[in-house]
């Protein structure tokens, strides 16, 4: 197997600033790991931020994932949290591909990936907890590039974020550790949750 796509199939017509920051960070880890960041089915009529546009191995395509892959659905591996089976090192092997469907972040969850999931690719899950969509591609490549299990990934679940020095908010979310001990988050992210935070999750996406 050569190089990683990851793909997030992009199901809003707009893109809101918390998957503005997430985007961003996917596309700049993915290109360190040496893999590429595809967004599919972005509509004509999205301007997509300069910063985005700008990371090397980024593409955004107006067609979708079932177009893109039409002939070979076999590389693909859609991330699903419905799936049978669990995401393992051995998945790097057999996939090039790997689908995230629009947004992961959810709270609840919508389960957009059922869209994804009618068109007959091939799924595997993370785990039981909600992640948010660039944890869910940084938790991928950990476990197909870098070959580390799921288990064996340190995750911090639903992090109480301090806004200020009276009021905190709890992520409903699981995240990986960072070797700071910290959640890995987008940069600027705290930020954006903090001027915000009054105005629910649901504002965010």
């Amino acid at each position: 197997m050569g190089s990683k796509t990851y793909i997030v199939e992009h199901l809003d017509d707009e893109l809101g600033p918390w998957s503005e920051l997430e985007y961003v960070t996917i596309a700049k880890e993915s290109h360190q790991a040496g893999a590429k960041f595809c967004l599919s089915s972005v509509p004509s009529t999205l301007v997509l931020p300069a910063v985005l546009k700008h990371v090397p191995g980024f593409i955004a395509d107006e067609r979708s994932v079932e177009a893109l892959y039409a002939d070979d659905k076999t590389r693909v591996c859609l991330l699903d949290p419905s799936a049978m089976k669990e995401l393992s090192p051995d998945d790097g092997d057999i996939f090039d591909v790997f689908l995230f469907g629009g947004i992961l972040g959810d709270d609840p969850p919508r389960d957009r990936t059922s869209e994804l999931r009618k068109k007959g690719f091939e799924g595997r899950r993370l785990g039981p907890k909600q992640m948010t969509t660039d944890t869910a591609v940084r938790v991928t490549r950990l476990v197909v590039q870098e070959k580390i299990p799921l288990d064996k990934i340190s995750y911090v679940d639903h992090p109480e974020l301090r806004i200020n020095k009276n009021e905190s908010t709890e992520m409903p979310f699981r995240y990986v550790k960072g070797e700071n001990g910290e959640s890995i988050m987008p940069e600027g992210m705290l930020d954006l949750i903090k001027k915000d935070s009054e105005k629910g999750f649901g504002d965010l996406f």
